[in-house]
């Protein structure tokens, strides 16, 4: 098992008198991906493609974070594209693919997800008059993989989809969603933003066309990473300026490279490579992902087994087919003022729809404030689940 005392140490925030169960809104940052930030801005800053010294270690700073972003994924170098986020990576490939859409196309979304992976589709499907459809969710927040299948016909040209609910937890089969998705010749798209802090990615396993995640959701900086097909960056248009290159991922990339983000980011995926064990980096991430499930899972079932009297999880009341990303519903008590009560007590959680608009909506929760969210992390310990039970029993009571 982890020794999660110890790892806490790496993290300056943990010297606060704080209960960080916020993580599915941005975990907290070890040293190590602080150091990488401050050194990369103290040691070169000068731009990539010059003849002297500091632009080649730019240089190598970059080809460093795409290799980094390689193992994170399962990828190559040449896949990874770097942006400011993954809203941002996001608008950006729907214009792009949107180019070979033709009115009578449709494409289809996900009602579990993130705003992020549905409204920059949506536009991008107005502006060329194709049809948007959404696969619906199950009672239990899961999706509806049947009515995903039988939405797709041969006018589909895209399927996007999460890999985990930022809301909820709630896990989905993307490597079933990226076949249906091939069988009738659409590309698929995976939100992985709240799946990769939880689970060991593996692009070849899951078998899809592009995916895209955040460091800042893994002990990393403020950066957008997108793995994308080779053929598929080659082929499709990239909106760019004209002196930009006209070949490989950076085709994809505007601007100058944010070379203490990619410093930043090479280190946060070293920081979870060091939590496992394995002859290079992607096979230590592996058994890094291994234990980080096991340490979470054990956080969760906690968790899970605590819950007071009316406080209601929404989704899986066990932790097969989840992470542990809790939605809470109390009764008698808006969630935003569950929240607050519970940051007067020390203890740091969100409340409203986390830009899960669509689920919200269709549970039920979005008129009435959303629900309140707490998120466990590797580095959150029993103590603190157990602070945040008796947090939640007293606000119930009191209800």
């Amino acid at each position: 098992m982890l020794d999660v005392e110890e790892l806490r140490n790496e993290f300056p925030a943990f010297a606060r008198s704080l209960i960080y169960l916020d993580g599915p809104a941005g975990t907290q940052t070890p040293r190590r991906v602080i150091e990488a930030v401050s050194e990369a801005m103290g040691s070169s800053m000068s731009n990539v493609g010059g003849d002297f010294t500091s632009s080649h270690i730019s240089s190598d700073l970059v080809n460093r974070a795409r290799q980094a972003g390689a193992d994170l994924t399962g990828g190559t170098p040449e896949e990874i594209v770097f942006g400011a986020n993954m809203t941002s990576l996001t608008f950006a490939l729907s214009r792009a693919l949107a180019e070979e859409w033709r009115r009578g196309d449709r494409i289809v979304l996900s009602a579990l997800d993130h705003d992020a992976n549905i409204t920059p589709w949506v536009l991008a499907a107005r502006s060329r008059g194709v049809e948007v459809a959404y696969a619906e969710l199950k009672d239990d927040s899961s999706l509806d993989l049947d009515h995903l299948d039988s939405l797709l016909d041969e006018r589909t040209r895209l399927v996007a989809v999460t890999g985990c609910s930022n809301a909820f937890g709630t896990l989905v089969d993307v490597a079933r969603v990226a076949a249906s998705a091939a069988r009738v010749g659409a590309l698929s798209y995976v939100d992985a933003v709240h799946l990769a802090p939880h689970r060991y990615i593996d692009i070849e396993a899951i078998g899809c066309d592009f995916l895209v995640c955040s460091a800042y959701k893994f002990f990393g900086p403020h950066l957008g990473i997108l793995w994308g097909r080779r053929s598929h960056l080659a082929r499709f248009p990239a909106f760019k300026v004209r002196p930009a290159p006209d070949l490989g991922p950076a085709r994809w990339e505007t601007g100058t490279p944010p070379l203490e983000l990619l410093a930043g980011f090479v280190a946060a995926v070293d920081y979870l490579a060091s939590l496992g064990w394995g002859g290079d980096r992607r096979g230590a991430l592996e058994s890094a992902f291994r234990e980080i499930r096991e340490q979470e899972a054990q956080l969760g079932e906690r968790f899970l087994a605590g819950l007071p009297r009316g406080v209601n999880v929404i989704g899986s009341p066990t932790m097969e087919g989840r992470v542990s990303t809790f939605a809470l519903d109390i009764a008698g008590v808006p969630a935003p003022e569950a929240s607050k009560r519970l940051a007067e007590m020390g203890i740091a959680t969100w409340a409203g729809h986390y830009y899960a608009i669509e689920p919200m909506r269709r549970l039920g929760f979005l008129e009435q404030g959303g629900l309140v969210r707490i998120g466990f992390l590797h580095v959150n310990t029993a103590t603190e689940v157990d602070a945040v039970l008796n947090g939640l029993a007293e606000i119930a009571i009191a209800a």
